[in-house]
């Protein structure tokens, strides 16, 4: 389960080569630790889930063992056999649940480490694209200082779009008070 996760973060890390790509590799590996996130309450789920499960063999073994007991004090000897049947199969069964509850607790464990390291690597990222983002912002401020301008922040591009702006506005106005004077003249 966790391989699937691990390799998508993996991915999502490799494929971090211009500054450009940090938002987005960092979305990736957001995306992946809550995947990990939710996969570790899955198991934390299933892991309870075995625990009930455990608890309820533990339960019919212990009534199956006291029937048992019970019917040999009374020497009812077909259902001393039917009881130690049933316990047999518990007891089996119960192995069972412990071996799965034992591999449960050691897939959390491991999963709790890996969202650990990637929420970490998600951390160090985010340090990452906002010293890269501020480096980009430098980079700028060089070029502004040294005679350059940014796209969409020049002072210049500001006061034409707000020219632009305001003469559409005119025109509109223009043209309702056309229409205006046209529905009056007709009246």
């Amino acid at each position: 389960m966790f391989e699937r996760l691990r390799e998508a973060f993996r991915a999502a890390l490799d494929a971090a080569t211009p500054p450009a790509d940090l938002r987005d590799l960092a979305g990736q590996m957001r995306e992946a630790v809550v995947d990990a996130k939710v996969a570790v309450r899955e198991v934390r789920e299933a892991l309870r889930r075995t625990e009930l499960e455990l608890a309820a063999e533990r339960q019919r073994l212990a009534d199956a063992e006291r029937r048992g007991r019970l019917a040999g004090e009374i020497q009812d000897g077909e259902t001393v056999e039917v009881a130690n049947r049933f316990a047999s199969k518990h007891r089996e069964r119960l192995a069972v649940l412990e071996k799965k509850l034992e591999s449960q607790q050691a897939e959390l464990a491991l999963a709790e480490k890996e969202l650990a390291e990637m929420q970490t690597q998600l951390s160090a990222a985010d340090r990452d694209r906002v010293g890269g983002e501020r480096s980009t912002e430098a980079a700028w401020r060089e070029i502004q200082r040294a005679g350059g301008s940014r796209p969409g922040v020049d002072p210049e591009d500001d006061l034409l779009k707000a020219q632009m702006e305001r003469a559409q506005r005119e025109a509109a106005a223009d043209r309702q008070l056309d229409e205006l004077k046209k529905k009056l003249r007709k009246d």
